[in-house]
């Protein structure tokens, strides 16, 4: 029997309508203009059946998009950042009023007129979007998928770092398709240079990516060594996976994708996407306050990106009390753990169940490689 009282919200919980990243973090721009996490293990871990309601964190839209492909009743988007709803509202009048190309096009993927294209979708776009991307005029003719803080902290890695380490010929090399033994072998006497790992260290510190990346407020709860557990989540990309089937290593290196896209941008996936986006729903506010005007036992499936990564531990146990109180038994919540631990306590055993397994697995899997773990529980009450 489930442990909550079904008759709760969270409008009876005052102390959680507000996210504890809100009161310490600058979200007056786009901080990501694509979402940094690997949709295609988000969706098997998830395993979103038809008719299931989703709650998602926004970010930049793309994987509350990619829910939609399996069909779900309701897909519930939330980020107390307006300019990324901003961002995925434009995103989703781009699939429901775009063909397949113009949707490309318009984040950046091909070639052609994107200021024409956002002049197509301007009257479908809410006021508050209008606005912000009326004055956007170099996001959009560059394409939105370059309009993000934590892109154009690539961009910077990409032109003024990257090429005292590895001339334009090395990093196309390293995107070949090989086996495991070849792309090791490639690391080792190719690309893991001195210079390389120095590098590395330097630009993906601490310092340096609260400065150009994220926000400095986001390693407040950080141990770890930043760079370091970085580089080693890479050396895994580039040599367990495969760079040439890698849409975000691509991103990073190239500035595009060269012969692999994230799993919204598939033209497998367009018409399944587009048949379903009016079940799309978007809210400015953190999840504790969307939550307020949920019923208990609503919500079969939870894309929580990183978010505890940003909370407190008593923080984050009291959200995820109140997460398992709004799910359905068997609901799923998926979350990623950068560098700072976080996983169900203990004595949440008997409602939340620890796929430990399967996490364990996908995440050797995830092609959005800096984060350190992926957590997948299921309500068991």
């Amino acid at each position: 029997m489930r442990r909550f009282n079904s008759a709760l919200t969270l409008k009876n919980r005052p102390e959680l309508r507000f996210s504890e990243i809100e009161n310490h973090a600058d979200f007056s721009r786009i901080r990501y203009a694509q979402c940094w996490e690997d949709a295609d293990i988000l969706l098997q871990a998830l395993d979103v059946q038809p008719g299931d309601v989703c709650l998602s964190v926004a970010s930049a839209g793309d994987n509350s998009l990619s829910l939609l492909s399996k069909n779900p009743a309701k897909v519930i988007a939330v980020d107390f950042n307006r300019q990324q709803i901003a961002l995925l509202e434009l995103k989703a009048r781009a699939f429901k009023y775009l063909n397949y190309d113009e949707l490309l096009c318009l984040v950046g993927v091909r070639a052609g007129d994107r200021v024409k294209l956002y002049t197509k979708l301007r009257p479908h776009l809410s006021q508050a979007t209008r606005k912000f991307f009326d004055v956007q005029k170099l996001d959009i003719s560059r394409g939105v998928g370059h309009a993000g803080k934590f892109e154009k902290y690539f961009e910077i890695f990409r032109n003024a770092a990257l090429p005292f380490v590895h001339a334009k010929d090395v990093c196309d090399e390293l995107l070949v398709s090989r086996s495991a033994e070849e792309r090791r072998r490639f690391f080792d006497d190719v690309w893991n240079t001195p210079k390389w790992r120095t590098l590395f260290r330097m630009f993906f510190s601490r310092k340096v990516m609260g400065l150009l990346g994220r926000d400095p407020s986001f390693f407040q709860y950080v141990q770890a060594d930043v760079a370091e557990a970085i580089l080693s989540r890479t050396e895994h990309a580039l040599t367990q996976l495969d760079p040439s089937a890698n849409p975000y290593l691509q991103w990073i290196l190239k500035g595009n994708y060269v012969s692999a896209l994230p799993h919204y941008l598939r033209k497998e996936n367009y018409e399944a996407i587009k048949a379903n986006i009016d079940r799309l729903e978007w809210h400015t506010g953190s999840i504790e306050s969307v939550l307020e005007d949920i019923q208990p036992g609503s919500i079969d499936k939870f894309n929580l990106s990183d978010i505890f990564e940003y909370m407190s531990m008593d923080n984050y146990h009291k959200l995820l009390n109140t997460l398992v109180l709004a799910g359905r038994t068997s609901g799923r919540l998926v979350y990623w753990n950068m560098l700072a631990p976080r996983s169900r306590p203990e004595k949440m055993a008997p409602v939340l169940t620890a796929h430990s397994e399967l996490a364990d697995r996908l995440h050797k899997e995830d092609k959005a490689f800096f984060y350190s773990r992926l957590i997948v529980e299921e309500i068991t009450c």
